[in-house]
């Protein structure tokens, strides 16, 4: 496991099991984005990147 991966080892163990929906997801990135604005471009990338998971064009 890589250092980086800590925070998603944890995030799985602690809430693993919770279902939740996009638009709640999307909520919780846009406030860290608000408390945190240096990381509007990583998190904006992953935004994108999970909305085009399915797109074959970018494959």
């Amino acid at each position: 496991m890589y250092f980086t991966d800590r925070g998603i080892e944890e995030l799985e163990n602690r809430r693993g099991e919770e279902e939740v929906s996009l638009g709640w997801v999307a909520e919780q990135l846009r406030t860290f984005v608000d408390l945190n604005p240096d990381f509007e471009v990583p998190i904006e990338r992953l935004a994108t990147w999970l909305a085009r998971l399915d797109d074959e064009d970018d494959e």
